[in-house]
């Protein structure tokens, strides 16, 4: 059995773990660890085979922003679990845990390279490119246009998501800019004429 194959198994093993403690923990903020492991172990299993784009993309993008962001609300929700209201201490244990199984597997994934197990056969690798290098190209040479309808569904998905949840409460001060546009100079200055008065010291101002 060579190198490769047990550190598959190895991340494959934890990657199923955590995702069988999803569904199992009654405690959201233990889920939601367990979520940021199984992420971790399949970064790690991209990582094995060579594809470094989404492996960095799973790490920084769903594990270090967006289960942050869903940790911050879950933390944040009146969820009514007396266990979810003890604090920091007793998240400790789950958290170092899964730190430890995530350095166990960089130590592994960085003796897999150690050791220059020769990667499966890849468009990238038979083409002389690095991984991103030939994403990269991909994107913005075949798939532009789909790349580009991709990027306006999710600005159109951001622009209707504040529409929805907008909502007119009031007394409170907003800002509309359709009014702000549409202003003249004669609506916001006006030219007083005053008579000029002496001054105190007899002096002619």
């Amino acid at each position: 059995m060579s190198i490769e194959l047990l550190a598959f198994y190895f991340f494959a093993f934890f990657a199923v773990l955590g995702a069988l403690l999803v569904i199992s923990l009654r405690n959201p903020v233990h889920a939601v660890l367990s979520l940021v492991l199984t992420f971790f172990s399949m970064a790690s299993i991209w990582m094995l085979l060579r594809a470094e784009f989404l492996a960095l993309v799973l790490i920084v993008v769903y594990v270090g922003a967006v289960m942050v962001l869903f940790l911050f609300v879950v933390m944040m929700l009146d969820i009514k679990v007396a266990a979810a209201r003890e604090g920091f201490i007793r998240y400790l244990p789950v958290g170092i845990g899964v730190a430890a199984v995530m350095l166990a597997e960089m130590v592994a994934l960085l003796g897999v390279r150690a050791m220059h197990v020769a990667p499966p056969p890849s468009a990238a690798v038979m083409g002389g490119q690095a991984n991103v290098v030939w994403i990269g190209r991909a994107l913005y040479t075949e798939y532009l246009l789909p790349f580009e309808l991709a990027a306006m569904i999710l600005t159109v998905g951001i622009v209707a998501a504040v529409a929805l949840t907008l909502r007119r409460r009031p007394g409170v001060r907003h800002q509309d800019a359709a009014r702000q546009v549409a202003v003249s100079a004669h609506e916001r200055v006006r030219l007083v004429s005053m008579p000029a008065e002496r001054g105190g010291n007899g002096a002619q101002p």
